[in-house]
């Protein structure tokens, strides 16, 4: 292929809005572009090195930031697409390429020549008169190279490459090997007696998979939105049990998609590489670049989440067991994690008379959409207008413009609601382009956020569950967190935040899904135009701390999970179950299942960026409920709250200390009274 049919090598593409060309990109263009952005790199970087004159904030640490321009705009596509649209052929050059690019940023961090032109720049930073902004630029440019090996020795450099390098591919096997594995099962049932208890809509939808695959009867698979019902709805146990252990099992079944020696092999390795960077382990290194700072307080604050809900927990778990022995009169013995999402349902039903076949018809996709583009409307005066003419790399796959009020243009955002095979499980927001500012040219930015939604059917449209609805909101308010930042350099904008602060726009959206006024604006029953009833709204709300304290321990267990494997200090031998079933035993309700294992399918600590951060998922928690106390109490659609969290919070990504935002913001630092008190355990 020449080159110059490929379109990541033209300086500008002709889109609207310069939005990804997906229609005119190749397989084979990727290896060229990055071959060929490294390339220029290198380059960019000799001619940065060749300016003879004394180092300053421009002529290099500017000068650093806008070098690599064609490696990030392939990395984008490319990386993106590897998790929402992959395949063999994407999968096999992603293993091909991560060694040839972290090798090269290596070489651009442990340049030594560069890193003296870095800190002598940095040297200066107390009598330099920089922006907060271009403070933290200089403060992240620093810190990127010492903690890639600057300042280590030349036989150290090289250590510390073999090691990231194998890192790298290591973690990218490991999601490689999740995704193979929920991808390889399905359960075809013939006999509609074994979904007794199922909706009628989670039927349908697994007929609809039978027929996609020439199957006769009803196919079950390890994605979101047939799995759960399964666990929910069906009567037959030894359905759920069956389904319990395809889905638990993944990455432990000794076949070739075993992740248990991939474990061993990342954690050791971040082990190495910690220990070669002067740290006793990897959480410790992880954990200097965050609001946490050490494991100290990382353990503090999960060990005092612990002390507060695990009684709760008991309790709530000991209300289930005693409802399932006594359910239709028929006792069943020990509760078993099979069992728990069936009568856990059962109870909330009894309790609240609320369920997600009372709820679907109210949230159908495109109302919920549109609930949550006018959220964003009423909350920050942003529009959104699908544009067909932008082109996407799926046809499920939505592209919309985004305005303010004053009709400037604002971002890009591009929706991705449904599972494929060629898409991992889960929910995330990505990015295909930042934002930056340069020459008075605000450069806005392309966002996308990926879902694994319960499709439409013959018979229905897309219809939501509340769970769903919360999912949409959460992975949104990350996209504003993209869509509304206002930084001058592409490294600081959006997302690139402290991993234990970026859950916070996230998780603080999440508030508006039990609120009426917000219901009200789109929830209407897709057959009769009816709005959702008030009396439902109030049900909903009274659900909201039911099994509060069994979600908090489930999320608790994680954390402890991924602190034990990262604060291992020598390297790990034993067996990956046992370990994990001694790191997380005191949040354990039910006694470990030998087969199963969450390690080997935990993509986010070793996959997804998450190692030694998961904690962050309770600390936005704690954060997101001390936010949302300010919304509450100006209201829930104060357009002085919104504007304030927007200009203090969203738009200024990491242009500097979360801590320093968060109390711009909300005039103090966060307690964790507001999250016991939301969840009613104070």
């Amino acid at each position: 292929m020449t080159s110059y049919a490929n379109p990541f090598l033209t300086a500008r593409y002709t889109t609207p809005y310069q939005t990804v060309p997906f229609n005119e990109i190749k397989e084979e263009h990727y290896k060229e572009a990055f071959l060929k952005g490294i390339e220029e790199q290198l380059t960019e970087i000799d001619s940065l090195l060749a300016n003879k004159t004394t180092p300053t904030f421009e002529n290099t640490i500017v000068a650093l930031e806008k070098t690599g321009d064609l490696i990030s705009r392939t990395s984008a596509v490319f990386f993106n697409l590897l998790h929402a649209e992959t395949n063999d052929t994407l999968e096999n050059l992603a293993q091909e390429l991560s060694p040839i690019l972290t090798e090269h940023s290596n070489k651009i961090y442990q340049n030594q020549a560069l890193f003296e032109r870095v800190k002598a720049v940095y040297a200066q930073k107390e009598t330099l008169t920089l922006t907060a902004e271009q403070q933290q630029l200089l403060e992240n440019t620093y810190q990127a190279f010492v903690r890639s090996g600057a300042e280590l020795s030349e036989k150290d450099k090289q250590t510390y490459t073999e090691l990231s390098t194998k890192l790298s591919q290591l973690t990218l096997t490991f999601s490689q090997y999740v995704l193979k594995e929920t991808n390889a099962y399905s359960y075809v049932i013939t006999d509609e007696k074994e979904l007794d208890g199922l909706p009628d809509y989670a039927k349908e939808a697994a007929a609809e998979k039978a027929k996609a695959k020439n199957q006769e009867g009803w196919l079950i698979d390890l994605s979101m939105p047939s799995y759960l019902p399964i666990m929910q709805y069906a009567t037959n146990r030894e359905l759920r049990k069956k389904l319990y252990f395809a889905y638990n099992t993944k990455g432990n079944q000794g076949n070739e998609y075993d992740n248990k020696q991939t474990i061993t092999d990342i954690v050791n390795t971040r082990l190495q590489l910690a220990q070669l960077m002067g740290y006793s382990n990897y959480a410790t290194y992880k954990l200097v670049r965050t609001m946490a700072q050490d494991t100290s307080k990382v353990y503090a604050l999960i060990d005092q989440l612990y002390t507060a809900y695990q009684p709760v927990a008991s309790q709530e778990f000991d209300e289930i067991q005693a409802f399932a022995r006594t359910f239709e009169n028929n006792a069943t013995g020990e509760l078993m994690p099979w069992d728990w999402a069936y009568y856990a349902e059962k109870v909330k039903e009894q309790k609240y008379q609320v369920n997600d076949e009372l709820l679907k018809p109210y949230f159908e996709l495109e109302k919920v959409k549109q609930g949550v583009f006018g959220l964003a409307t009423a909350l920050f005066d942003l529009q959104f207008t699908k544009n067909t003419s932008i082109q996407v790399y799926h046809p499920d796959v939505d592209a919309y413009e985004v305005h303010d009020s004053k009709g400037n243009f604002i971002a890009i955002l591009y929706t991705d609601f449904h599972p494929r095979e060629s898409k991992k499980g889960g929910a995330w927001m990505t990015e295909f382009k930042e934002q930056w500012i340069e020459n008075g040219e605000n450069s806005r930015p392309h966002i996308s956020i990926v879902m694994n939604f319960t499709p439409p059917t013959a018979t229905s449209p897309s219809l939501l569950t509340f769970n769903e609805l919360t999912t949409l909101l959460h992975e949104f308010g990350h996209a504003l967190h993209g869509m509304l930042s206002n930084t001058t350099y592409a490294s600081l904008s959006g997302t690139s935040v402290y991993r234990d602060f970026v859950e916070l726009p996230s998780q603080l959206l999440e508030n508006w899904a039990t609120e009426k006024e917000f219901l009200d604006t789109f929830a209407f029953h897709y057959q009769t135009g009816e709005p959702i009833p008030s009396q439902l709204i109030e049900k909903i709300k009274k659900a909201e701390q039911f099994l509060v304290g069994y979600a908090c321990l489930r999320q608790l267990s994680f954390c402890y999970l991924d602190m034990a494997w990262h604060t291992l200090s020598t390297p790990f031998s034993g067996d990956v179950k046992s370990f994990e079933t001694d790191a997380w035993k005191k949040t354990l309700l039910f006694e470990p299942i030998a087969e199963t294992c969450m390690s080997t399918q935990f993509n986010h600590i070793f996959s997804g960026g998450y190692a030694a951060g998961y904690y962050s998922y309770k600390w936005a928690e704690v954060l997101d409920a001390d936010a949302y106390e300010v919304f509450k109490q100006q209201g829930i659609f104060n357009k002085k709250t919104a504007t304030s969290f927007a200009e203090n919070i969203l738009s200024k990504g990491g242009s500097e200390h979360p801590m320093i935002l968060y109390k711009r913001f909300r005039g103090q630092e966060p307690t964790i009274d507001a999250l016991l008190k939301r969840n009613g355990i104070k």
